[in-house]
């Protein structure tokens, strides 16, 4: 299925390349656009590396690593020169690509925001992170849904980011909206190894869907990413992992877009995809069609709380020398 690494991809398979980006240490405008500069030079290397290749995926933090500085000198915006510089790059190598950038929002604190472009320098996605991995994150948390993308060769294309997928509710987003592959990008280190792995591969079988995932790789002097590139196929299987976690080392696989399709339209045991909406639809035409999920209705009210939410003892980033916030969600900073 992986087509040797992506090497052989068929007329209806996907070549993908998930580049384990040596992780850097960004501290001025000068380093941002050195840093800009080596992603450009690795979308390059991806080209020359399989001609095959579709798509190529890049970490969470690419260009800005793991400091959390939220110093607006090194924020990037969408029509800034770093933006246009991975635009060009995709044009260029005539291959789709998906970037990490943080952005500025003079609303509030920065979005950490993905962006995916077609081989002709199209945006096609736009993505804001919707849980950012607190209390070490400062990012604004996202607003703009979870969206889906036509992707290369029919492929329909989601991303998530990072800690986006430790909640089963974003894959299963992705896939109701239509998405047979999901990108997931992050910048993890080695201790989130093991959740890494198995979420990545639950979140494909629970879906039907295939997952594609990528973290940094190397150290900065601080900090240890761990590379764990991994695509896992609808079944669950892994069909690629970078189990070194090589700086920079590409790891690439051919998946199967319409396989995910014929499997959920085919399949009968474990269409879970399916099946949670309709259940034991052998017993009842349909299936029950309802929604017995307690949290399910207290969140959409407005109204989600746990049973130990008052002993709950972490609630904001102080922990970790960010200031207690006092602006709700939505509401604009002053000044």
């Amino acid at each position: 299925m992986s087509g040797l690494g992506g090497l052989n991809v068929s007329e209806s398979g996907v070549g993908i390349g998930l580049v384990q980006l040596q992780l850097p240490l960004v501290k001025t405008k000068a380093d941002l656009t050195a840093q800009t500069a080596r992603v450009v030079a690795l979308v390059g290397k991806a080209r020359r590396n399989q001609p095959g290749m579709d798509l190529v995926v890049f970490p969470e933090y690419a260009l800005h690593g793991l400091s959390m500085d939220t110093n607006p000198e090194i924020m990037c915006t969408m029509d800034g020169p770093e933006v246009a510089a991975m635009r060009q790059a995709c044009i260029e190598n005539q291959i789709w690509g998906c970037f990490s950038i943080m952005e500025l929002n003079p609303g509030g604190m920065p979005y950490n925001t993905g962006i995916i472009f077609d081989d002709q320098g199209d945006l096609k996605l736009y993505y804001r992170k919707m849980h950012p991995w607190v209390p070490v994150e400062p990012w604004e948390p996202g607003d703009t849904g979870i969206p889906v993308c036509d992707g290369p060769k029919g492929a329909k294309l989601a991303l998530i980011i990072c800690h986006d997928g430790m909640f089963p509710e974003m894959a299963r987003e992705c896939a109701y909206k239509g998405a047979d592959i999901m990108i997931r990008t992050a910048g993890y280190t080695a201790p989130i190894r093991e959740s890494w792995r198995f979420t990545n591969q639950s979140n494909a079988f629970c879906n039907l869907m295939v997952t594609a995932n990528v973290c940094m790789g190397g150290s900065d002097g601080t900090f240890d990413s761990m590379g764990e590139g991994m695509i896992c196929n609808f079944d669950g299987t892994v069909l690629a992992h970078g189990k070194t976690g090589r700086p920079d080392e590409i790891i690439t696989a051919e998946v199967r877009p319409d396989l995910v399709r014929e499997a959920r339209l085919g399949w009968g045991v474990e269409n879970n995809i399916y099946q949670f909406g309709h259940r034991g639809y052998v017993a009842v035409k349909g299936g029950a069609q309802d929604c017995p999920y307690t949290y399910m209705h207290d969140l959409a009210a407005g109204q989600y709380r746990l049973p130990w939410e008052d002993a709950v003892k972490v609630t904001d980033g102080t922990g970790c020398g960010f200031d207690a916030p006092t602006r709700l969600f939505g509401e604009q900073q002053k000044g």
